[in-house]
């Protein structure tokens, strides 16, 4: 059995689809981490992103959604100067916008993980792709949870984006059948 063919041979790829891709996660903080990484991601190459991804930590204050949330002009300028990530205004603002609807979701009541996954009942949609080019971009799942982000003041959340996320956070099982983490992660 082989991996999915995405990840290649790049060693922190392989390393992100053998250990981190498709886990269902529920931690807040990682689905938060995410959720920024993959809006930061669109239209460039999540290995990419994965090559800055200890720099975002390091910027965005590992990814802490309160300190995030009272991030101002300063901070933004700090982030527009910092080459360790994508020096994005508009990514830059939507993470801080996004931190502020995450610290209003928990006013209300509610998390990130009770939100997201309950788009899927609480449990990984596995799906059974033999070839890659079977892999759908989004879902009407996706869209569902990107209009509920959205109007929730979430940014840079369009289906796409959300289904990214659902992958990499385990909310469906996208592995290939053919690759061995399909099995591993079915198994959960």
């Amino acid at each position: 059995m082989e991996r999915c063919p995405w990840c290649g041979n790049d060693p922190l790829y392989v390393a992100y689809h053998d250990r981190e891709w498709g886990v269902p996660w529920h931690d807040e903080r990682t689905l938060f981490e995410f959720l920024i990484l993959e809006g930061a991601q669109a239209g460039l190459s999540w290995l990419t992103i994965l090559k800055k991804r200890e720099n975002y930590r390091r910027a965005f204050d590992h990814f802490a959604v309160e300190k995030i949330a009272r991030y101002g002009e300063p901070d933004v300028a700090r982030l527009l100067d910092d080459a360790g990530i994508v020096r994005n205004r508009l990514k830059i603002a939507a993470a801080i916008a996004n931190a502020r609807a995450t610290l209003a979701l928990y006013e209300s009541g509610s998390s990130l993980d009770s939100l997201f996954w309950q788009f899927v009942d609480g449990q990984p949609v596995t799906n059974r792709w033999q070839h890659l080019d079977e892999v759908p971009v989004y879902t009407p799942v996706a869209e569902a949870l990107a209009k509920e982000l959205k109007q929730r003041g979430f940014r840079f959340v369009g289906p796409t984006v959300i289904y990214s996320h659902m992958q990499a956070t385990g909310m469906v099982n996208d592995h290939l059948v053919t690759c061995p983490r399909h099995k591993a992660l079915t198994a959960c």
